[in-house]
C-alpha cells in the first residue's frame, strides 16, 4: 500500500509533478524578463554585457532557491483539489516574502538607487509567471483526467441510496478522475429498490472492508451515508488511515468530525477531505529546531539540579537512576522512553503492565515529589534530541495499551500521526487519570484538538501552562 501511494505521488501526471515542471519554466522566464529589463532595456542605469556564465548561474540559483522556498511553504501538495484563487493568493504571499529576502540580502552589498522599483518589478513578474504556469498545470491536469489518462483508484462506502448517487455523480464527472472499483454498504436501509441505469462495480458488506482494500489497492475512500452511526464512521476512517488511504466525505457528515479532523472543501467536487498532514514542511522543521534548542537549554542550564535528583534517587532506594520503558511513537514506531525512576525497582514484576493509580504504593517518597512536579519527565528531553519525541504532543503510550485502547476506541491510533510529547493539551487540563473508556475518550478529544490545531502559538501556550503546573505540583502521585 505504501509503495502504491508513493508511485501515485511520483506519477508523471500527478499535480505536484506538473506544478514542479511549470514552476521551473515560470521561474526561468521571470528571471529572463527581469534580467533583460534590468540590464538591457535601458530603463535602469546599470547596463552590462551579456555573459552566458553569469546568466546561467543566476537562473540555476533562483530556480533552486524558489523550488526550495515553495516546498517549505507547502506549495507542492495537491492544489488541484483547492480553489485556484486559494492557490494564487498563496503564491502571491509566498513570492512576496521570498522576493523580500532576496532583495534584503542584495541591498546589503549594493549601491543601487532604485531598490524598491527593482523589488516590485521582480515580485510582479515572478508572481504573474508562476500563477500562469500553475493555471496551465491545472488545465493539463483536468484534460488528462477527462481523457482517462489520469485515474484515481477509489472505493465508495455508504448507505445504498447515497453510495449509488455518489457513484453516479463520480461516473458522470470525468474531470474528477475517479475510477471506482467497489462499493461498501455501511448499513442496510429501505432504499434498495432504487435503481441507477449504469454498470455498477462490485458491492460488498462493511465486514469486507479490509479485504476490499487489500484486493483493489485504492488511493482514496469516498464516504456517503444516510443516518450514520458515529462509531461505525470512526472505525472506517481509522481503518483507512492504517492503510494510508485519503478519506473524503459528503459535506453533510462534517459535523461528525468537527474537532477531530482539519477539513478543506475540494474545488469543483462536493466532498470534504480528511487531512492528516497538518503542518507544512517548514513548520515541521521549525518545530523540530525549537525542540532541539529548548531541550539543550533545559538539560544544560538545569544540569546541577538533575545531578542532585539522580543522587537522591540512588541514595533513597535500590535500583537504577533512570527508568526505561518501551513506548509507541509516531506512525507506530516503538522506542525506549527515559524517565527518572520514581517507583521501586521492578515495580511491575508482580502486577504486570498497568496504569499508575492515585496514591500508588509502588511510588517512593522522593518519587512522589518527582511525579507531582513532573521532574521525573526531564530525561525525556534526551528522547526529544533523538527525534523519538517532541516537547509538545500526545503522550506516548505503551504498545500493550495502544492495542487495548484501539480495540475499545477504534479511532485511538489516529493520535499516532504526530510525534508524542513530553507535555500536551490533555496533560495541562487533567487532574487525575483512571483507566476507563470515558478517560480514554476524553484524552482522545484533547489529543485530536491539539493535532488539528498544531501551531507554534499553541505549543508555547502549553509549555507556559506546563511550567506553571510544575511549580503548582499538579502531577499525579
Amino acid at each position: 500500500m505504501v509503495l502504491h501511494n508513493l508511485n501515485s505521488i511520483r506519477h508523471k501526471y500527478s499535480p505536484p509533478f506538473l506544478q514542479l515542471v511549470m514552476d521551473i519554466i515560470s521561474i526561468f522566464i521571470s528571471f529572463t524578463l527581469q534580467y533583460y529589463v534590468r540590464f538591457h532595456s535601458g530603463w535602469f542605469s546599470i547596463p552590462i554585457e551579456f555573459q552566458i556564465e553569469t546568466f546561467a548561474f543566476g537562473a540555476v540559483f533562483l530556480i533552486l532557491y524558489w523550488l526550495l522556498f515553495f516546498w517549505f511553504s507547502g506549495l507542492y501538495k495537491n492544489w488541484y483539489i483547492r480553489s485556484p484563487f486559494d492557490e494564487f493568493f498563496t503564491i502571491i504571499r509566498v513570492t512576496f516574502f521570498g522576493s523580500f529576502i532576496i532583495f534584503f540580502i542584495w541591498l546589503l552589498d549594493s549601491e543601487s538607487k532604485e531598490p524598491r522599483l527593482l523589488f516590485l518589478l521582480y515580485f510582479v513578474i515572478l508572481s504573474i509567471t508562476v500563477i500562469i504556469g500553475r493555471y496551465i498545470a491545472r488545465v493539463i491536469q483536468r484534460k488528462l483526467r477527462e481523457k482517462g489518462i489520469i485515474k484515481i483508484p477509489s472505493i465508495i462506502a455508504g448507505s445504498y441510496k447515497n453510495a449509488l448517487e455518489l457513484f453516479e455523480q463520480v461516473s458522470s464527472s470525468k474531470n474528477w478522475g475517479y475510477k471506482v472499483d467497489a462499493i461498501i454498504l455501511i448499513n442496510n436501509d429501505e432504499d434498495k429498490h432504487i435503481k441507477i441505469n449504469m454498470n455498477l462495480p462490485e458491492i460488498y458488506p462493511l465486514e469486507k472492508l479490509d479485504e476490499v482494500i487489500d484486493k483493489f489497492n485504492p488511493y482514496e475512500l469516498l464516504i456517503s451515508v444516510k443516518s450514520p452511526k458515529h462509531k461505525i464512521l470512526l472505525d472506517i476512517v481509522n481503518k483507512a488511515a492504517e492503510k494510508n488511504l485519503i478519506v473524503k466525505i459528503i459535506p453533510d457528515l462534517y459535523e461528525y468530525f468537527t474537532g477531530q479532523v482539519r477539513t478543506l472543501h475540494l474545488y469543483g467536487i462536493p466532498l470534504i477531505e480528511i487531512n492528516t498532514q497538518i503542518l507544512k514542511p517548514w513548520q515541521e522543521i521549525a518545530k523540530r529546531i525549537f525542540d532541539i534548542v529548548f531541550s539543550i537549554l533545559v538539560l544544560v542550564i538545569g544540569l546541577p539540579i538533575w545531578l542532585l535528583v539522580a543522587l537522591i534517587i540512588k541514595l533513597e532506594s535500590k535500583g537504577p537512576v533512570f527508568y526505561k520503558q518501551i513506548r509507541t511513537g509516531k506512525n507506530g514506531k516503538e522506542f525506549k522512553m527515559i524517565k527518572f525512576r520514581s517507583m521501586v525497582a521492578d515495580a511491575e514484576k508482580r502486577t504486570g503492565p498497568q496504569w499508575t493509580k492515585v496514591n500508588d504504593p509502588r511510588v517512593t517518597k522522593f518519587g512522589r515529589i518527582l511525579r507531582s512536579s513532573h521532574l521525573d519527565e526531564i530525561p525525556q528531553f534526551l528522547n526529544v534530541l533523538k527525534g523519538d519525541m517532541s516537547i509538545v504532543g500526545p503522550r506516548p503510550e505503551r504498545p500493550i495499551f495502544v492495542e487495548k485502547f484501539s480495540k475499545l476506541v477504534p479511532a485511538y491510533k489516529r493520535r499516532l500521526v504526530v510525534r508524542p510529547g513530553i507535555t500536551g493539551w490533555w496533560q495541562v487540563k487533567y487532574t487525575t487519570y483512571v483507566e476507563s473508556i470515558e478517560e480514554i475518550e476524553n484524552r482522545l478529544k484533547d489529543d485530536f484538538f491539539y493535532i488539528e490545531n498544531m501551531s507554534f502559538k499553541l505549543d508555547l501556550e502549553i509549555i507556559i501552562r506546563t511550567i506553571f503546573l510544575v511549580f503548582k505540583g499538579h502531577g499525579q502521585t
